[in-house]
């Protein structure tokens, strides 16, 4: 369920860049696997804002054998549209760059974007694909999801992004694959993410679940199941139901004719999915509501899951999602001040940031990290960057191990162990030390 966003487009995002690299991996070397995906539509409602639309999942088509020249890309691993992409995403179309994921199999993730998105958002989504494809040790079905992705890139999934909103005006969304636009994508750091702006509501973590769902884990209830975890989807599907029944999940009545739709497109199960996840992940904390997703979950935070949705907790916990954020967020270059990874209930993007792990401080303007609890790994920019712990100095071992500067908290779960690059400053309780003196 993804909405329209209505408010006028904001100012134009900076380069980003995210590297995560477990099952999967993004190559500078861009090699050719064409395909179509799902095409799922968006649209908005004027009152409650639920969604009103969702497309079925689409058959795949079996993936090009032949492999053209790659072209060139950048450092982000961005390049321009291939080849054997370059006909149907086309630049009449609008489409001008291209990135992808690999996969285990030898295969690929297309991604491929419209000319007025901006860098940091091709990476970013880029980032949260690789992080629903990455390894979860010791997870009942995370623990090796190159079945996920490899199913990924053999039934030719596309992610799209597309210029503008969606008003139904933009003609790239009438092709294979699944669209996300440039009004419902926030980047860490800018303003619509530091204000956790609704009307810019950051759709991408469900947009592009979608993709992995319908494509990678499978969907059961139709003709053919496409997916690599069957068993997993058996418990999704019952927690689907049960919230149905329960009225835990799309129970105001203006919701019949929604939940009709999606029966009869079999897309109950991954809107569901996508309500759980984006609450697991305090995208809808900041909301004013009391509860998620528009106000038609009951779960507003992961909190909420284990006593509003025991069944939706049970598919998140130790199962296939990790706790916290796995791909490296590059704060956008026109943040300063201090960027907090701690909830702190008086800053409202903190109820997402809280579940990031690594970042990276982009541009020239001096700004500073709050850490969290997770072993973190932070990266400054051009300027003055301090990096803020929680306790006094004497707490934490300090080590330089050729300018890459480690910080070990002695008190457990507190600061945890941390990896500094480019950072000026360590701020404790109680004294501040200067990296040039260590």
């Amino acid at each position: 369920m993804t909405l329209m966003n209505k408010s006028p487009l904001a100012n134009v995002f900076t380069t980003s860049f995210t590297k995560v690299a477990l099952a999967i991996f993004i190559s500078t070397t861009l090699v050719a696997c064409g395909g179509s995906s799902s095409d799922k539509k968006t649209s908005v409602e004027e009152t409650v804002k639920p969604p009103v639309t969702t497309t079925p999942t689409t058959t795949p088509t079996t993936p090009p054998t032949t492999t053209p020249t790659s072209p060139e890309s950048n450092d982000l691993g961005i390049s321009v549209v291939p080849d054997n992409l370059n006909n149907t995403y086309s630049a009449t179309l609008n489409f001008d760059r291209y990135t992808k994921v690999d996969t285990p199999n030898g295969g690929a993730i297309h991604i491929l974007a419209q000319n007025e998105i901006m860098e940091n958002q091709i990476v970013r989504a880029r980032g949260i694909l690789q992080h629903y494809l990455t390894d979860y040790p010791g997870s009942k079905y995370g623990a090796d999801k190159s079945a996920v992705a490899n199913k990924m890139a053999d039934n030719g999934a596309i992610l799209l992004l597309l210029n503008g909103v969606d008003d139904g005006t933009n003609a790239g969304a009438e092709l294979d694959g699944q669209p996300l636009y440039y009004g419902e994508m926030q980047v860490e750091g800018h303003s619509w993410y530091i204000t956790q702006n609704y009307e810019y509501r950051d759709a991408s973590f469900e947009e592009i679940l979608h993709l992995v769902h319908d494509y990678g884990i499978g969907v059961d209830q139709g003709d053919e199941f496409m997916g690599a975890l069957p068993e997993y989807q058996a418990d999704i599907r019952a927690a689907q139901v049960t919230a149905v029944s329960a009225k835990l999940w799309a129970w105001p009545a203006e919701q019949a004719g929604w939940l009709a739709e999606l029966t009869v497109e079999n897309s109950l199960s991954q809107e569901y999915l996508a309500s759980v996840v984006d609450s697991y992940y305090g995208l809808w904390g900041a909301f004013d509501s009391e509860y998620g997703m528009w106000g038609m979950y009951i779960a507003k935070t992961r909190d909420d899951l284990a006593t509003k949705d025991p069944q939706g907790a049970a598919i998140m916990a130790n199962q296939f999602f990790h706790p916290y954020l796995t791909y490296n967020a590059r704060i956008d270059d026109s943040f300063t001040g201090d960027f907090s990874l701690k909830f702190i209930s008086s800053l409202s993007y903190s109820h997402h940031a809280q579940y990031l792990k690594d970042v990276t401080l982009t541009g020239s303007k001096s700004s500073n990290v709050v850490l969290n609890q997770f072993d973190n790994n932070i990266t400054g920019n051009e300027g003055i960057n301090t990096v803020i712990f929680s306790g006094q100095a004497a707490q934490y071992q300090i080590t330089n191990e050729n300018g890459e500067i480690k910080v070990q908290d002695l008190q457990d779960a507190r600061d945890g162990m941390n990896t500094l690059t480019g950072i000026e400053k360590l701020q404790f309780a109680d004294s501040t030390i200067e990296v040039s003196s260590l």
